[in-house]
């Protein structure tokens, strides 16, 4: 007992199905492209420094991760040489690396990259270059990064 005006015809429906896909297939090409634009105002490396804690707040031999801009820094109290920050992004395919209190090195968890984590250089693995270093200072008790030193 249905109407003849309701029914959904086998052409109706593949329209419908070929209208969702078409806009299932524009959502995935977008997508990329609105994401690369969107913030704009977002920049690469903040032009003024950023705030990291309190001047005791980094034990020895421990880190912290902070935003720097559009990608995370990794700063950390080394032992027998003090306070160090690096970009947190590996050089050999931007995957995000960790310090290992354990062995005092930054490791890369995507392809075994290892660096030293007194001053950023490769010890072994496929990153071709060094970690970027980043400026860090302590102003009136309080860790900043980045910025003019």
């Amino acid at each position: 007992m249905t109407k003849e005006g309701s029914k959904i015809t086998r052409r109706g429906f593949i329209k419908a199905f070929n209208s969702l896909l078409a806009a299932s297939g524009m959502a995935i090409v977008l997508s990329p492209l609105i994401a690369f634009f969107w913030p704009k105002d977002l920049e690469l490396v903040p032009s003024e420094p950023v705030a990291v804690g309190p001047e005791g707040s980094i034990s020895e031999g421990e880190s912290r991760k902070v935003r720097f801009g559009r990608y995370p820094a990794l700063v950390i109290n080394v032992p027998n040489t003090g306070l160090v920050a690096y970009s947190a992004v590996c050089t050999h395919f931007a995957c995000v690396v960790d310090y290992n209190p354990s062995t005092n090195e930054i490791d890369c968890p995507c392809h075994e990259g290892y660096f030293r984590s007194e001053d950023g250089t490769v010890i072994s693995g496929p990153p071709p270059s060094p970690l970027e270093s980043i400026p860090l200072f302590v102003e009136e008790g309080t860790i900043y990064i980045g910025g003019e030193v």
